[in-house]
């Protein structure tokens, strides 16, 4: 569901910027930093970049670009 949302001009200048370095939409960089914040109150104990490792990893995996872990030592 769309929905319109008015923002403070600075932001969206700030955002727009990041948007070009990140090579993302202004949208689409505006919801990346919602769902950062978002996961970040949910989880205040985590560092950033664990949370930002977090989604690239979950986003290989959905991309089949992991291979599964195979132990290659006995268990004791």
């Amino acid at each position: 569901m769309a929905v319109s949302v008015r923002l403070n001009n600075e932001f969206v200048s700030i955002a727009r910027v990041h948007a070009e370095a990140e090579s993302r939409s202004l949208p689409k960089q505006i919801e990346y930093w919602a769902k950062i914040g978002q996961i970040m109150i949910d989880n205040p104990d985590l560092p950033y970049e664990f949370v930002r490792e977090s989604l690239l990893a979950a986003e290989e995996v959905k991309q089949g670009l992991s291979k599964p872990y195979v132990r290659r030592t006995k268990k004791d």
